[in-house]
């Protein structure tokens, strides 16, 4: 997430400097497809391992600059202490980082988006939201990235507490069911990067990708599926249900939410 800008017309630009307040961002201007190939060659940045990562583009209140002219820079002497625990794959336009946010105030969190304008929508909106409500939204951030071929690269294990895949590609071909968000392999990943007592959330609003994730999640050993009624203390359930643009617009068109939470079992169970 880089601090770029945001081009403005001379009469936005004007206003802004006059009050102070940075419009948000308008989606219009950062459309494009709603799929991307994930299995071709984005030309990603990504680290070789997790300690080798500069977070402080994407977190600057909380992390220290690795290169030495940018740290000799920064406000900072010293890093936080605080880990990115919460992780969003396939953040779409960051609707539930946004509301997050505020929710928990002292928790790093991260979406991963592949795709190239609606990670520069997000970006530009959560800096907006940075400079309009001073020391909010500092906690969050988002990604360019496959989470399919690099989590591990971003995350040490045991290192998130929560883990959200929400209204993901349905991929209904069944010749690309290997590009679901959920496989066999994939759960070993995130079994990996998540701790023990840590929740992955999945809703959907087809019944079919719903009962393929949890099919693939009570099939895993490290995975026990959360009953429903313990999740309705859940301060993360409702914005999972209703603060992405997927999940508001299935609910203008009154169709159906399928959600399914699992809790990442302890070694010794």
């Amino acid at each position: 997430m880089e601090n770029t800008p945001v081009q403005k017309r001379p009469a936005e630009a004007a206003a802004e400097e006059s009050t102070g307040v940075v419009r948000l961002p308008q989606k219009k201007f950062f459309r494009q497809r709603a799929h991307s190939n994930i299995f071709s060659d984005h030309h990603l940045d990504y680290p070789v391992s997790p300690d080798r990562m500069d977070w402080s583009k994407n977190y600057p209140k909380h992390f220290v600059p690795k290169d030495p002219e940018a740290a000799a820079a920064s406000s900072l002497t010293q890093d936080s202490g605080k880990k990115i625990e919460f992780a969003d794959i396939g953040c779409g336009y960051g609707g539930l980082l946004v509301a997050l946010a505020t929710v928990y105030p002292e928790t790093l969190m991260l979406g991963m988006e592949i795709r190239v304008k609606v990670e520069e929508y997000v970006n530009q909106k959560i800096l907006a939201l940075r400079n309009n409500h001073p020391g909010s939204y500092d906690n969050v951030s988002i990604l360019r990235m496959n989470a399919m071929k690099f989590l591990p690269n971003f995350f040490e294990k045991h290192q998130l507490s929560k883990l959200f895949f929400l209204f993901p590609d349905p991929h209904f071909k069944k010749r690309k069911h290997k590009a679901r968000i959920i496989t066999s392999t994939l759960l070993a990943e995130y079994a990996y990067v998540l701790r023990p007592g840590g929740i992955i959330y999945t809703i959907s609003d087809v019944k079919d990708l719903h009962l393929w994730m949890v099919k693939h999640l009570d099939a895993h050993p490290l995975f026990v599926r959360i009953p429903d009624e313990e999740l309705v203390d859940d301060p993360a359930v409702e914005h999972v249900r209703n603060a992405t643009e997927e999940g508001q617009k299935v609910e203008r068109n009154k169709g159906d939410k399928y959600l399914a939470c699992y809790r990442r079992v302890t070694d010794e169970e």
